[in-house]
């Protein structure tokens, strides 16, 4: 089993949504995703998808999306991206309509080979030049939700966690929020996030930090492949 993490698919099969409006990188991605991911990507293996996986905006619109995506190699680890308003309130409701081969995560955590990931969205974190008074309380809550993540892993014996979010850790200066804080309290390996596009992947805060290993995994940023997390851990950071 290999561990792969991939974010902001932007899917939009039910109301198609062009990517390329953003680029003709985007161009044909939904394909170029597919074919690169059932190349790297085998049966057992799992893949975290970091948010953003659809524009949909209610569940029945994106199940479409949630089956394509199903139908690909591997078990799926989702979070909730800034943008996946089809998302519904209750976890239950979700986890019910999901295919077998996707599982959410919603202030809890997944076992995978023995590793506990545990997850969050994440918000836009204090000292970015676009952090509010209206962000505060949504900062302090998905805190809130990657403690209670972290901490019922540890509770059940679980050391070493790889954390999947959507916003970066750090604000648009580089600097660090309480999310990594807790990443290293609680002694996460492995921090993958997207949410980052065009001149803000130039700032991005990658490579191995104080113990963690961030990656930025949008898919746009990685050529539209999901990226191994198979021995991480190794690589300088920029931080």
């Amino acid at each position: 089993m290999s561990l792969f993490a991939i974010a902001d698919l932007h899917l939009s099969f039910a109301n198609p949504k062009p990517m390329d409006l953003f680029g003709g990188h985007w161009k044909d991605h939904e394909q170029r995703i597919k074919n690169n991911w059932n190349q790297v990507v085998r049966p057992a293996d799992v893949v975290l998808v970091c948010g953003d996986l659809s524009w949909a905006m209610k569940l029945p619109e994106a199940m479409v999306d949630l089956q394509w995506l199903a139908e690909l190699n591997g078990l799926k680890v989702l979070i909730k991206g800034n943008h996946d308003y089809w998302w519904p309130d209750s976890i239950n409701r979700l986890r019910a309509q999901l295919p077998p081969s996707i599982v959410a995560i919603h202030n809890d955590y997944v076992v995978v080979e023995g590793v506990a990931v545990c997850g969050t969205r994440g918000w836009v974190t204090p000292g970015d030049d676009l952090f509010t008074p209206h962000d505060e309380k949504i900062y302090r809550r998905e805190l809130l939700r990657l403690e209670m993540s972290l901490s019922q892993a540890h509770r059940a014996g679980y050391s070493a966690p790889v954390v999947m979010l959507h916003y970066p850790p750090f604000n648009n200066l580089g600097q660090p929020s309480g999310f990594v804080d807790l990443m290293q309290t609680y002694r996460v390996t492995t921090c993958v996030y997207g949410h980052l596009h065009a001149e803000g992947q130039a700032k991005a805060i990658t490579g191995h930090i104080n113990g963690i290993d961030y990656k930025l995994v949008a898919c746009d940023f990685t050529d539209f492949r999901p990226v191994s997390l198979d021995n991480s851990a190794n690589s300088p950071g920029n931080f």
